[in-house]
């Protein structure tokens, strides 16, 4: 990372857009501030919009040699994603991680952004605005929880159980149908699942120690550099299905994370068979 860097500073821009351009909207978006992408599900409203714009003007300015690959920004430049493969430098945002959430009032939702140098992951955070702190993550350096104020905690991932006492999460939108029902019925093995339609906070329970396994079929940049970092940091295990290095061009191959190798394991045997 460029000495020029500050996952500090970064971290408090994601927390200017937030009160800026996303929490005044929360829960007074109006009937045009809110609109459907690729499904009815899929969304993006104005917070999203003018939150990215904030903060890629801010990363800009900071940062100017950073190639900028926020969700939206993708949305209107798809060859953004293809640039990210080669690029020396880049910043990676989500500016409302969580927008069905978001836009259907309910309070889980975050921002999240990660740092890449020369095809690797280097830097991840995570903000929640309703908490107002941060989980973020500098490689080799663990992961943390940090608070406005200055004070920070480090964060572990949970200690392994086996599969019939695992709680965690997965996300079985993005897989085949026919693949789907054989999935869900594995998942009676273990003791519980959920999902809060928001992997910011689905990485923060994981890396926080609060559930023990995390899957993903669709792998946008966005959505998971940041996550993965920081879970990996807090001590757990994470690959793609076929036990490959999750890299920030991969936009598919799935994703595991679980709390040790053994874990992931018993989890890719005896339940996510794809």
């Amino acid at each position: 990372m460029s000495a020029s860097f500050d996952i500090d500073r970064l971290a408090d821009i994601l927390r200017r857009a937030a009160a800026q351009e996303i929490l005044p909207r929360f829960r007074h978006l109006g009937a045009g501030d809110v609109r459907s992408k690729s499904e009815a599900t899929d969304l993006v409203t104005e917070a999203d919009e003018q939150a990215e714009r904030l903060i890629k003007a801010e990363v800009s300015a900071h940062w100017p040699d950073a190639l900028f690959v926020g969700e939206e920004s993708v949305a209107a430049e798809p060859g953004l994603l293809e640039r990210l493969r080669e690029a020396e430098f880049a910043i990676i945002v989500d500016p409302v991680d969580g927008t069905f959430n978001f836009a259907s009032g309910i309070p889980a939702f975050g921002v999240m952004a990660s740092v890449v140098r020369n095809g690797e992951t280097i830097a991840g955070i995570i903000y929640d605005p309703m908490g107002d702190d941060w989980v973020m993550a500098e490689k080799g350096s663990g992961a943390w929880l940090r608070r406005p104020g200055g004070s920070s905690n480090r964060l572990s991932v949970a200690k392994p159980v086996p599969l019939d006492q695992m709680v965690g999460m997965a996300s079985t939108g993005f897989v085949a149908q026919a693949k789907r029902a054989e999935i869900l019925s594995n998942l009676a093995k273990v003791r519980f699942l959920t999902n809060y339609r928001c992997a910011a906070h689905e990485y923060r329970a994981f890396a926080s120690g609060h559930v023990h396994y995390l899957m993903y079929a669709k792998l946008m940049p966005w959505d998971h550099l940041a996550g993965t970092l920081i879970s990996i940091e807090a001590g757990a295990y994470a690959a793609r299905f076929d036990q490959s290095s999750y890299r920030p061009h991969h936009v598919d191959g799935g994703l595991l994370l679980a709390t040790d190798p053994t874990s992931w394991q018993i989890l890719r045997r005896d339940v996510f068979t794809f």
